[in-house]
């Protein structure tokens, strides 16, 4: 009997230890029942994301690479990306970015946005796996990432607008 509870004792530890984003502070900033979704393959937080092109709202669910192994990750190995997904990637400090398609089999526009949230330039269709670096026009404080061509197919140029919300 006391070996089936500590070995229950155990596991318990052992799943605790092992939950991704189980931290004392990520716990008490989370508001009651305000649970972020996450995304079925990277476990990533899923937030709400809009492009405002002119008075025109795009919406679209994307998946928060808030951390740096988030972010050093990001889409990699990844085969599929619906119309309306995608990945944002917040930075802590704005500055110039770069961005490389390592790892990573699909194509994507790479939307840089700028410290006043407008788009300011987009690497539309980049070439899976290449290790050439695709840059922000300037200072960016955020990376949206979407399939390729979705940027041209939905008219977003630099310009438009960008807003979401961080959870807490």
């Amino acid at each position: 009997m006391v070996r089936h509870i500590l070995a229950a004792a155990t596991l318990a530890l052992a799943l605790v230890a092992c939950s991704p984003g189980t931290s004392a502070t990520a716990t008490a900033q989370a508001p009651a029942g305000a649970e972020a979704a996450r995304h079925p393959v990277s476990g990533l937080k899923v937030i709400d994301l809009v492009v405002d092109r002119g008075g025109k709202k795009i919406a679209f669910k994307v998946e928060l690479a808030d951390t740096s192994e988030a972010q050093a990750k990001g889409l990699m190995f990844r085969t599929e990306l619906g119309d309306f997904e995608g990945m944002i990637f917040p930075a802590d400090v704005p500055q110039a970015k770069a961005f490389w398609m390592k790892n990573t089999p699909l194509s994507l526009d790479i939307i840089f946005i700028g410290t006043d949230g407008r788009v300011q330039n987009i690497a539309a269709d980049t070439k899976p796996y290449s290790l050439d670096s695709v840059r922000s026009a300037g200072i960016a404080s955020a990376v949206l990432e979407l399939r390729a061509g979705r940027a041209k197919a939905l008219g977003i140029v630099p310009g438009d607008l960008v807003t979401y919300t961080l959870p807490q």
